[in-house]
C-alpha cells in the first residue's frame, strides 16, 4: 500500500516536466518559459509549507489521519490541474498539491517505519522508494505515449486516480500506528495492533527530555560543526535544485534541441533510469570507499553529462550521458544525507537532517524558475546545461571541503540503512 501511494507521489512530482511542452503551446494560455519555470516552483514551496504542517500536526493527529488527509487533498488538486481553464487556476493547484505532497512525503516514511519490525523496517522502505521510482518513470513514459496527441489534461486525470484507488483502500485497510495508540490512552488496541504485525509492544509515554533549544539549531552552528553544518546546507541546495530544476526543465530541452515530444519524454526516462539503477551500486561503493567520494563523484558525473549534452552528441553517447545525469542530478540527494548523518553526533543527527532539507528546499524553489528564465533570456539552449552543470560543480565542491576527522567521518556499515530512508526525506 505505502508503494503504491510513493508511485503517485512520484507520478506527481515528475509529471509536470513531462507536460511543460504542452503548456507551452496551450491555445489560449500564452504561458511563456520564464511562468512555466516560476509554476514549477509553486510545488517545491507548496512542499515546504505541507512538511511543516505535517510536522506541526503529527503527533497530534497521528500518522494515519494525516496521510489520508494529504494524500486525499493533492489528489484533488491533481484533479483541479487537469480541469483548470486557465494558467492561473493551474498555478494555485500546483501549489495546492505541493502543499499535499509535503504532508504526504515525510508522513509516509514514518508509517511504513513504525508498522515495521525491526528487522524488515529497511526493506519495507526500500519497497516504499521503489514505488516512487517507478512513478517518477511513468510520468514521461505516458506522456511519450500520448502527447501531443491528447491534451496534457489527461496526464493529471490519471494522477487523480489516486481518489478512487488507493485512497478507499488505505481508508479501510491502513492501520493506526500502536505508538500514536499508546500515546492516546488506547493501550489495548495498540497492543493488538503490534501483536498483529509482529511489532515491540508500544512503550508508555517517556518523561519530558531536555531539548535543543531552537529545534537542534544552536548545537549545529556552535563550533566544532557550524562548518560542517553549512557546508551539508549547501550541498542540499545544489542537490535539490538539481532534481526540481533538471527534472522540470530537461523534457523541454530535449524538444528545443531538435526531438519530438515523444523522443524527449523517452530520454527523459533515461535519466530517471539512471537514478533508480545508480541507487544500489552508489550504496555498496559508499559503504565500501565513504561517502564522501560517492557524494562528490555523483555530483561530477553529473555536470560532466551535461557538458556533453550541451555539445550536441548523438547515438549511444546521449543516452550514457543521459543516465550519467540521473545518478549524479537525481540521486546524488540520497548520498548527501547519507553521508550527513555519518557526520553528525547521534543526539543532532534528526535535526541537522531536518535543518539541511528546509534550507535545500529553496534551491527547489528556485530550479524550475531560474531554469525557465535561463531558457527564456536568449542565451542559448547551452547555458541551460552550464547552469546545471555548475550547480552540480558547486555542490562537489562543498562535499570535498567537508572536514574530516570524527566529524567528518561516517560510522561504519550504516549507509545503505541511511540511503533506504534518505530519498523520502529527499524528496519531503
Amino acid at each position: 500500500m505505502a508503494a503504491l501511494i510513493a508511485m503517485f507521489e512520484g507520478y506527481d512530482l515528475s509529471v509536470y516536466g513531462a507536460t511543460v511542452p504542452a503548456l507551452l503551446h496551450e491555445p489560449g494560455w500564452h504561458v511563456s518559459k520564464e511562468e512555466a519555470g516560476d509554476i514549477g516552483s509553486l510545488v517545491a514551496a507548496g512542499m515546504l509549507i505541507g512538511a511543516g504542517i505535517a510536522g506541526a500536526a503529527g503527533r497530534r493527529l497521528g500518522t494515519r489521519r494525516l496521510l489520508l488527509s494529504g494524500l486525499s487533498f493533492f489528489s484533488l488538486c491533481m484533479l483541479g490541474s487537469a480541469l483548470a481553464d486557465g494558467p492561473g487556476v493551474f498555478a494555485a493547484s500546483r501549489l495546492f498539491a505541493g502543499i499535499g505532497l509535503g504532508v504526504v512525503l515525510p508522513t509516509l516514511t514514518a508509517v511504513v517505519g513504525e508498522m515495521s519490525a525491526p528487522h524488515v523496517r529497511v526493506r519495507n522502505i526500500a519497497i516504499t522508494m521503489a514505488g516512487s521510482c517507478v512513478g517518477s518513470l511513468g510520468a514521461p513514459l505516458l506522456g511519450s505515449w500520448l502527447l501531443p496527441d491528447v491534451s496534457f489534461r489527461v496526464l493529471y486525470l490519471v494522477g487523480a486516480a489516486a481518489l478512487l484507488t488507493v485512497v478507499p483502500w488505505a481508508f479501510l485497510r491502513l492501520p493506526e500506528s500502536p505508538l500514536y495508540l499508546a500515546r492516546t490512552s488506547r493501550a489495548d488496541e495498540a497492543a493488538r495492533t503490534a501483536a498483529r504485525f509482529g511489532l515491540p509492544a508500544p512503550q508508555p509515554p517517556a518523561a519530558s527530555q531536555p531539548r535543543h533549544r531552537f529545534l537542534g539549531l544552536g548545537p549545529l552552528l556552535r563550533r566544532p560543526l557550524v562548518v560542517t553544518t553549512l557546508l551539508f546546507w549547501l550541498m542540499t541546495f545544489c542537490g535539490l535544485l538539481l532534481i526540481f530544476g533538471f527534472s522540470t526543465w530537461l523534457p523541454t530541452l530535449m524538444q528545443t534541441g531538435g526531438f519530438s515530444i515523444g523522443s524527449a519524454l523517452t530520454m527523459t526516462c533515461l535519466s530517471w533510469i539512471g537514478a533508480g539503477v545508480g541507487m544500489v551500486p552508489g550504496g555498496v561503493l559508499a559503504d565500501r570507499l565513504g561517502p564522501k567520494r560517492v557524494v562528490t563523484g555523483a555530483f561530477l558525473a553529473g555536470a560532466a553529462g551535461l557538458l556533453v549534452i550541451s555539445r550536441g552528441p548523438a547515438g549511444w553517447v546521449l543516452y550514457l550521458c543521459l543516465l550519467m545525469c540521473g545518478f549524479g542530478l537525481l540521486a546524488s540527494q540520497a548520498f548527501v544525507n547519507a553521508y550527513l548523518i555519518g557526520c553528525m553526533p547521534a543526539d543532532l543527527r534528526v535535526p541537522a537532517l531536518g535543518w539541511s532539507l528546509s534550507v535545500g528546499r529553496l534551491g527547489a524553489i528556485a530550479g524550475p524558475s531560474l531554469g525557465g528564465r535561463i531558457l527564456d533570456s536568449g542565451l542559448g539552449l547551452e547555458w541551460n546545461f552550464y547552469f546545471f552543470a555548475a550547480t552540480a560543480a558547486v555542490g562537489a565542491t562543498a562535499a570535498i571541503a567537508v572536514p574530516t576527522g570524527p566529524l567528518g567521518q561516517t560510522a561504519p556499515h550504516r549507509t545503505t540503512t541511511t540511503i533506504g530512508t534518505a530519498d523520502s526525506a529527499a524528496a519531503g
